[in-house]
């Protein structure tokens, strides 16, 4: 019998990849210190340390910081990030315009090369997710344990909301992030993925193909998740439908494809530049709206035969935005709001039509990652979803501030990605 154990145990420990023998502790570690535990951990191989984009304050450019080598616990891995897409909902951080903790490393849309696992982390996501494989996170990061994950609403997740919205932590309340030259705590915004390595619980991560490139798979962790949960189970939309996606920046023009998959009869852009509306043409739209130019609410009811679109979605997080989307759908039609606000922005609505006419108004906020994301991976790898045509910037690991300027500034036509680690 003991000769048995003792060959289990040593079978165990291979299937692990030896996970024991990559972790490495300073004799001086702290028990109680995560800094003090992170500061001896390294991959087996590769560095002690690594570099992440650290916003500070608003007005104040990221600056390019070297951090400890971040360490997963229970449940979680390190992933040797490859690349990181850049999104409005960081730039909304950056300006001061969303409350959130700092310093932090932004960016939550990654692909990555899985590099180690938690100590303890159960044998079942080991084998999903060995050592070496490609894999896609997803931004909202479910605990898969509270009240909304198991009911399947993992886009509601408490543990996210209350810990890393709220605090910037993960979900034991901690960090994995401490500077390399005083160990002092830094947050994460997701899984604070513009760095060289970040640390992802496995229920956010999906097996990318080898297929798929990292580069433009990024945007499936935000920009099309986002787009997918908004169509899927917001708007539950049916083959057939006409849809109207105000806003055609990257998560706008993810929801045209997405739209064009699920089979839509009419997909209508609208946006106030001709190069995104160009650009939309190529993505699926069957109609484009210059709001610059012509009403556009008037002009998707033209397109409709007077009646308004079965689905609207908004994009953007402006008031005027808003109430384009609740005046675009049909009687009995469906206005998804996506894009996100700056602190107290309010949205206005005709209260009445919205009785009378049975306007339903709904929020969504991206998808459900366990459920949805290898979906939505299908989708990329299938072809109905065309990941080169969204992308219009590439840049590097150190010109990630500028591509925020340039977010900032409008002059992104779909979605910029930092290429982070080769």
């Amino acid at each position: 019998m003991a000769m048995s154990a003792s060959s289990s145990s040593h079978a165990l420990l291979r299937r692990i990849g030896g996970a024991l023998l990559r972790r490495s502790f300073s004799a001086s570690a702290s028990a109680g210190s995560d800094s003090a535990a992170a500061a001896g951990y390294h991959v087996a191989g590769g560095p002690s340390y690594m570099r992440g984009a650290v916003f500070w304050e608003p007005g104040r450019p990221l600056t390019l910081e070297e951090f400890q080598m971040p360490r997963p616990k229970a449940g979680e891995l390190l992933i040797k990030t490859k690349a990181c897409g850049v999104c409005h909902s960081d730039l909304h951080v950056m300006k001061g315009e969303i409350p959130f903790s700092s310093p932090c490393v932004v960016g939550h849309e990654i692909t990555g090369e899985v590099v180690d696992h938690g100590t303890h982390t159960p044998i079942e996501i080991i084998n999903r997710l060995p050592i070496g494989s490609h894999v896609v996170g997803a931004f909202i990061m479910p605990c898969g344990n509270c009240f909304y994950c198991v009911k399947g609403q993992e886009d509601l997740c408490e543990s996210f909301f209350a810990y890393n919205r709220a605090k910037g932590t993960l979900y034991d309340g901690e960090t994995r992030l401490f500077l390399r030259s005083n160990g002092k705590p830094v947050y994460m915004y997701s899984m604070g993925g513009l760095a060289e390595y970040c640390v992802v619980p496995a229920n956010a991560l999906a097996v990318l193909p080898h297929s798929l490139p990292y580069t433009e798979s990024a945007i499936l962790g935000c920009a099309v998740f986002t787009a997918y949960g908004a169509l899927r189970h917001s708007a539950e939309m049916r083959a057939g439908d006409s849809v109207a996606v105000i806003g055609v920046g990257g998560v706008g023009s993810s929801c045209l494809q997405i739209a064009k998959a699920f089979g839509a009869s009419e997909v209508i852009a609208v946006d106030v530049l001709d190069e995104k509306l160009q650009n939309a043409r190529t993505l699926g739209a069957t109609h484009t709206v210059n709001a610059a130019k012509e009403d556009a609410v008037e002009r998707i009811k033209e397109i409709t035969d007077g009646r308004g679109v079965d689905v609207a979605v908004e994009a953007l997080g402006k008031a005027l935005t808003f109430a384009q989307c609740t005046k675009s759908v049909r009687d009995g039609g469906k206005a998804v709001m996506i894009g996100l606000a700056a602190t107290n922005v309010v949205g206005e609505v005709d209260i009445t039509r919205l009785v009378r006419r049975q306007v339903k108004i709904i929020g969504s906020y991206g998808a459900r990652a366990r459920q949805d994301l290898p979906q939505i991976v299908k989708l990329a790898e299938s072809g109905a979803f065309n990941l080169q045509n969204t992308i219009s910037r590439k840049c590097k690991f150190e010109e990630a501030n500028g591509a925020y300027e340039d977010l900032n500034q409008g002059k992104i036509i779909g979605r910029a990605v930092v290429e982070i680690m080769e």
